[in-house]
């Protein structure tokens, strides 16, 4: 029973210009010191650069502008439209532009907030619910203000599955945008094979294409699997949007105590599909040192960032 549909571009529910919902804890700052907002109202109230970060629409294409702090942006457009939702896959013009410059540039465009169409997925009958609000027993972590944040893991072990989870990012405008310190986490499927976690967005994964010193490998950008692949398509969403994975994993399989068949993931970020069945000889990140197992658990890695997760179920096949 396939849950999610295959095609690869999906169009999101598209709601114009933000509406604030609150979400805590509130701000903080990282050993750095470097500001973070877990809380979109106290962002847009703390820090003007949340307001006119995001996405616009019109003439024909897309533009997406990242907060890089104290009133500096990196703006990208997209022929055709936004990733996942009319982007031709030319390259995309990009500037670093000041607030007044942004204004000017996205003049006459719409803001949009797109939602996934995954977003509040049902699980379906048999699923285990992994977090569906409070503690449970079936998974261990920090639970607060009715989302488990990153540092958590299954007490299951599973093999072949579909999972869903929703996460939010924080915003870390200060941050380096293509460093690992803006809201870094990641999904380790049976502790082995990572799905990056991590604010890259605004930012595409071909190194010639991003006009910004680098400072992490893209491969380690949100939706890939962790210095292996790239995903097909930036599908990352503006820090504070709850965004969607949902994962088909098919276990290794071994006969006699030797592997015959690597494991294989699809992954759907907000809805299109960024991996295909890709086959993985071995384990991602820190998962590659691990030997692979028919089964284990789902790990959903704390690097110091505060992200949140929700609706985090799974269906065994």
């Amino acid at each position: 029973m396939n849950l999610i549909p295959k095609a690869t571009t999906v169009f999101f529910a598209v709601i114009s210009t933000a509406v604030l919902l609150p979400c805590s804890p509130a701000f903080a700052a990282d050993k750095n010191a470097r500001p973070i907002w877990t809380d979109s109202v106290k962002a847009a109230a703390e820090d003007p650069d949340f307001l006119l970060q995001g996405e616009y629409v019109g003439d024909g294409s897309g533009i997406q502008v990242a907060a890089l702090g104290g009133g500096r942006f990196y703006v990208s457009q997209f022929a055709g439209g936004l990733p996942g939702a009319g982007w031709k896959r030319a390259a995309p013009a990009v500037e670093q532009l000041d607030s007044d410059g942004v204004k000017a540039r996205v003049n006459g465009m719409k803001k949009v907030m797109r939602a996934s169409p995954t977003l509040g997925a049902k699980p379906p009958e048999g699923s285990v619910i992994l977090f569906g609000g409070k503690a449970s027993d079936k998974i261990k972590g920090t639970v607060k203000d009715n989302l488990l944040w990153a540092g958590a893991q299954s007490t299951g072990e599973y093999g072949d599955f579909l999972l869903h989870l929703e996460f939010r990012l924080p915003y870390k405008p200060t941050s380096p945008l293509t460093s690992q310190d803006r809201g870094n986490s990641g999904i380790y499927l049976q502790n082995r094979y990572e799905v990056q976690v991590l604010d890259s967005f605004g930012l595409v994964y071909d190194r010639a294409q991003v006009k910004l010193p680098i400072k992490s490998d893209p491969k380690q950008w949100c939706g890939c699997f962790y210095k292996f692949k790239a995903a097909d398509t930036p599908m990352c969403l503006p820090p504070l949007s709850w965004q969607t994975y949902d994962i088909e994993f098919k276990a290794p399989k071994f006969k006699e105590g030797k592997k015959v068949a690597d494991a294989r993931i699809t992954v759907r970020h907000n809805g299109v599909t960024i991996h295909d069945a890709v086959a993985l000889p071995k384990g991602t990140g820190a998962g590659g040192g691990r030997k692979e197992v028919p089964v284990g658990p789902i790990i959903f890695q704390g690097h110091g960032n505060p992200v949140a997760y929700r609706n985090v179920w799974l269906l065994p096949r």
